[in-house]
């Protein structure tokens, strides 16, 4: 990995938080991610799976974490099984996590290698009344390949009829939803990044760059500043390509007077940052491209001060649609009559702006938590609002990530990202 390592404190306060939601003499297992293949003998960059990075640090392929909190033998109550490392494995591919190195990264103890993982399985199996499988159950999650975590989990039901089955999800959507000090952190180093990359474009942006020039400034600024990279695919749409929300070709030239609308963000140590900004190719908005971008940002502003403790994720969609109703009905994009003869399921101003405002985020970009719940102080949330106009040639989105907090307004990780029209017509000239 890239980033510096990460206090050992914060995987095992995670754990002992995920412990206390157990079942009495229950066992939780969570799996690392596969090295994915692509064709011959090439691959994928390894990612790690979130859940168990986010209960050991452990950052490596072929690894197991099991939670036995109230194993009578204290030496299973939390255990690491790794891939067994040697000097012809650290020539070919660099060095992996040893028992020092493994207790160093998570503060677990025990640690045996994962050939034998059958052997001592058993053993606590046989000591165990229920097990927790670990299954993907976000809310947006469409999931074809079967991962290392399904696979484990169909050979341990298949092994051990007799125990009972849990679910780690709710427990691990509880808890990840809220962040811990060190934990913002992470996330305000990875905005920091991405507030350097931003403004390392704003220098370089002109009449007739590539939007994949684009894609390789952030991308050289995130890597010289210890980040693997985008915390998600980069989106680089200039003029009409804006208007397609995942819009990924990213191959495009950029043509003086038109916008360029970026979602681009850095990670840092397996946590995102989420960035929206839109800014003029030729350095100077239009005065309709103005008006229109003011309006996104009033709605950003108004919308973030929503986010506080209580608030219910729907009926704050429902709010925001207020918002930007208003705004629709001030530049002329909407009309009385469009409002009043709306259809309630899908509101007039979804026309313009058909995507949500706002989600978690953590270690992932669309970050675990229950969204039937109220929101709580250290949930961080993005706030996102766009306006599209394919008719004009253009597309507005601007998003900020932010902490909600037990008093007051919520805290910008982005605060320092140039977001004001005339900041961002200054900045570039």
């Amino acid at each position: 990995m890239k980033y510096h390592q990460i206090d050992r404190n914060l995987f095992i306060e995670n754990r002992k938080n995920f412990a206390s939601k157990m079942k009495p003499m229950s066992l939780a297992v969570f799996n690392s991610n596969d090295i994915y293949p692509i064709s011959a003998d090439s691959t994928l960059p390894f990612e790690q799976h979130r859940d168990i990075f986010y209960l050991s640090g452990v950052d490596q392929e072929e690894s197991v974490l099991v939670l036995f909190p109230d194993s009578p033998k204290e030496k299973f109550r939390e255990v690491l099984f790794l891939k067994e490392t040697n000097e012809h494995i650290a020539v070919w591919e660099g060095e992996k996590l040893d028992k020092e190195a493994a207790l160093k990264t998570s503060g677990i103890k025990t640690v045996f290698w994962l050939q034998d993982i059958e052997k001592v399985f058993a053993e606590m199996m046989a000591l165990a009344e229920t097990v927790y499988i670990n299954t993907n159950e976000h809310y947006r999650a469409k999931v074809e390949t079967e991962t290392r975590e399904d696979r484990f989990t169909k050979w341990l039901l298949n092994k051990y009829p007799a125990h009972s089955v849990a679910k780690s999800s709710p427990i691990l959507h509880r808890l990840r939803s809220v962040k811990s000090k060190i934990e913002l952190d992470l996330m305000q180093q990875a905005c920091d990044i991405t507030e350097k990359g931003f403004r390392r474009i704003l220098n370089f942006v002109k009449p007739d760059c590539w939007e994949f020039e684009i894609e390789a400034e952030f991308m050289h600024e995130f890597l010289m500043n210890r980040s693997k990279g985008f915390a998600y695919t980069p989106i680089i749409a200039s003029g009409n390509n804006a208007n397609v929300l995942h819009y990924i070709e990213n191959n495009q030239q950029c043509k003086a007077g038109d916008l360029i609308l970026f979602d681009v963000a850095a990670e840092y140590g397996n946590y995102a940052s989420d960035m929206s900004r839109t800014i003029p190719v030729s350095g100077r908005f239009t005065d309709r491209q103005k008006a229109v971008y003011n309006a996104v940002n009033r709605v950003k502003n108004e919308a973030t001060k929503m986010l506080v403790p209580g608030t219910i994720w729907e009926d704050y969609h429902v709010e925001v649609g207020h918002l930007m109703t208003s705004e629709l009905l001030g530049l002329g994009l909407l009309d009385k009559a469009d409002v009043q003869n709306e259809n309630k399921d899908w509101p007039a101003y979804k026309k313009y702006f058909m995507h949500g405002t706002s989600h978690h985020i953590g270690l992932d970009t669309h970050d675990y938590g229950l969204l039937h719940e109220p929101m709580q102080a250290n949930m961080v949330f993005t706030v996102e609002p766009g306006i599209y106009l394919p008719d004009e040639g253009f597309g507005i989105r601007l998003e900020d990530d932010v902490v909600i907090q037990k008093t007051g307004e919520p805290f910008n990780l982005m605060r320092n990202i140039p977001i004001e029209a005339d900041e961002i017509e200054s900045l570039m000239n």
